[in-house]
């Protein structure tokens, strides 16, 4: 018999970081999962990013210096910010609704909201860490490096604004010797730096993987090349999925969860807020001396992450559709920004080049919770911070579904807003 009230079997479209999250938090609370991939586990973003685990720089996206020089830098193919010229009917759309929530008001009652998520972000991995599912490594120190006084001043300024809407972030300066000193790999153009304390990293498709691995291990099923092309509320009868070749899964409930594409299938339930694709690239290197701490270079907007015996190179912010394929000028313009920053590195002879889709918003919130339907919820929409929030939201909407107490700040996540 059932100890809680809700759903005793959810359906869950998306095996990525978030949904498979939903689905182990929901396992915890003692309800049967199904999850639906188009593709397969961790097959989206949740392959390729950085796995970089960092609320001090987990922030919104519309800041009022995207308006400053972040629209003009759109038109220029070499910045680490740009767009597709065929980026879709919903760029424009989405580009003008992001630039209305570029003001220092907006930013700055959205970065409560990341404050609250940030705060409590990382204790959902600890749940996946005690349970021998997800280990994440800590990152002592996470290191910030610059080429110039002034890069560093900006970024300074940069954490004292976003600690001074009353985030939490420790750190403390330091030369290009002691950063060296820390990464023999950094060259002589890096002057000066931050150390940034409390942070972690993972493995991103190992940790999707285990994740998985876990899923299934408690009998649940996870069905890979089933593409979600309509959900369907039964009313009384729960939800039901209808993949592009005709087959379905029924639920007493279902979570959206598939990343770009889950506006697209939550319309039809009261979504309205434009979900858009912003692409980031990366690529893998191996150095002739190993980082072993994750390494940011904000003026170049490029994380660096080792992951075993490679060095994950990630950035780009790249508006186009979904589906495009990877455009090699992207990669050339992270090499060229990084290739001054390292030494020992040959850059020819990277792999894993690799491009994906994530979800943004234009206010920059996620979007969790439930829809127009009490059966169909979402989970979705976080940009850049799909892996550092996915676990964190995976368990918010497994509360809400089984009506257990869930903070007030998912208010700020409704997908209805």
């Amino acid at each position: 018999m059932s100890t809680h009230s809700g759903p005793e079997h959810v359906a869950i479209v998306g095996a990525g970081m978030v949904g498979l999250s939903t689905a182990w938090f929901l396992q915890q609370r003692g309800v049967r999962t199904t999850i639906v991939d188009r593709s397969g586990v961790a097959a989206g973003a949740s392959w390729g990013n950085a796995g970089l685990l960092t609320p001090a720089f987990t922030k919104p996206m519309p800041e009022p210096s995207v308006v400053r020089s972040g629209i003009t830098s759109l038109f220029d193919s070499s910045s680490p910010v740009t767009f597709a010229r065929a980026g879709g009917r919903s760029l424009w759309p989405f580009l003008a609704g992001l630039a209305r929530h570029c003001t220092p008001i907006r930013w700055r009652r959205t970065m409560a909201v990341f404050n609250e998520l940030n705060r409590i972000s990382l204790d959902a991995y600890d749940q996946l860490g005690d349970s021998g599912v997800v280990t994440s490594k800590r990152a002592d120190p996470f290191l910030a490096v610059c080429a110039s006084g002034k890069d560093r001043e900006d970024l300074v300024a940069e954490l004292d604004a976003v600690r001074a809407t009353g985030a939490e972030i420790d750190y403390d300066l330091a030369d290009g010797d002691e950063l060296r000193a820390l990464e023999p790999t950094l060259s002589a153009n890096v002057r000066t730096g931050v150390r940034v304390h409390g942070q972690r990293f993972i493995d991103p498709p190992e940790s999707v993987r285990s994740l998985a691995d876990a899923v299934r291990a408690a009998g649940d099923e996870i069905i890979e090349g089933f593409d979600v092309t309509d959900v369907r509320d039964l009313g009384a009868a729960g939800t039901e999925l209808v993949s592009s070749g005709g087959n379905t899964v029924r639920a007493d409930a279902a979570v959206l969860a598939n990343g770009t594409w889950l506006g697209a299938l939550a319309r039809s339930f009261g979504v309205r807020r434009l979900v858009h694709p912003g692409r980031g690239y990366s690529f893998s290197v191996e150095p002739a001396a190993m980082p072993t701490h994750p390494i940011h270079l904000p003026a170049q907007h490029v994380a660096c992450n080792p992951l075993g015996e490679k060095f994950r190179v990630t950035g780009m912010m790249e508006f186009a559709a979904a589906g495009a394929p990877l455009d090699s000028r992207r990669v050339r313009t992270i090499i060229d920004a990084v290739r001054p920053m390292f030494t020992g590195v040959d850059w020819n002879a990277r792999y894993d080049e690799w491009v994906g889709s994530r979800p943004c918003t234009t206010d920059g919130l996620p979007l969790v919770g439930a829809t127009s339907s009490p059966r169909v919820h979402v989970a979705g929409g976080h940009g850049m911070w799909g892996m550092v929030l996915g676990p964190l939201t995976g368990r918010l909407v497994a509360d809400s579904l089984v009506s257990r107490p869930v903070p007030q700040l998912m208010r700020h996540l409704d997908p209805l807003r």
